[in-house]
């Protein structure tokens, strides 16, 4: 079943949108079916599970850190993930870099917009972003790779709510694009869109999707 989801989500939207399967949860024999159809990029959103699974599952599998991230937790994480999504503060990404240069490694993050209206996600202003690009703080992280950003919507059966809220993170996008990365290709991702949205996210501009229920199945608890 995993696997015809799999398939059936990949015909359905672009080419250029990346399908990050959302593994939290779920046991590493799910995992595993997915791997064995061909699918090799998963997210997690708690570290001790994203560790335990890398050491657990096979080495070329891309490993995303989807949810809240502390900083004390970064160190553990260090070695071996591939994108961190939400990159909520200058601290965090103070933190990463200086985990990544301990690793000799680049480690490629994403800024995380606060765009709901929920106080509970997490995630940057556009002006506090403005401010630390301004000031070369994070020009000086040479261990870190900005590669776009990142935002959840409001969790609302108001779809127009949800669409304005894409769009918003979508003009964000491009407004650090045309000011602060244009000359950088690798400044290139709009991660947006879960189960309950990710069409709309699409059609509002998402290139990385993240879906857990759509693949496995509703969430174990």
């Amino acid at each position: 079943m995993i696997a015809e989801n799999i398939a059936k989500i990949k015909s359905i939207i672009p080419d250029d949108v990346q399908l990050i399967a959302v593994s939290k949860t779920k046991p590493i024999e799910d995992i595993l079916e997915a791997y064995h159809a061909g699918h090799k990029v998963f997210g997690e959103n708690r570290v001790q599970e994203l560790t335990e699974k890398y050491e657990a599952l096979p080495k070329d599998i891309q490993w995303h850190m989807i949810g809240y991230l502390q900083s004390n937790k970064v160190k553990y994480i260090a070695p071996f993930v591939h994108l961190i999504h939400g990159v909520h503060s200058l601290k965090l990404l103070k933190e990463i870099n200086k985990r990544a240069k301990n690793e000799n490694r680049v480690i490629n993050v994403l800024l995380q917009f606060h765009i709901a209206e929920e106080d509970t996600k997490s995630g940057f202003s556009f002006e506090e972003v403005k401010e630390i690009l301004e000031n070369g703080e994070v020009s000086a992280l040479e261990n870190i790779s900005i590669k776009g950003v990142m935002g959840m919507a409001t969790f609302t059966n108001d779809i127009e709510k949800i669409r304005n809220e894409f769009r918003t993170l979508n003009n964000y996008f491009l407004t650090l694009k045309g000011h602060f990365f244009k000359y950088n290709d690798e400044f290139s991702i709009i991660s947006m869109g879960m189960s309950g949205d990710y069409e709309i996210a699409i059609e509002e501009g998402s290139n990385m999707i993240r879906l857990g229920s759509s693949i496995f199945g509703e969430r174990n608890t």
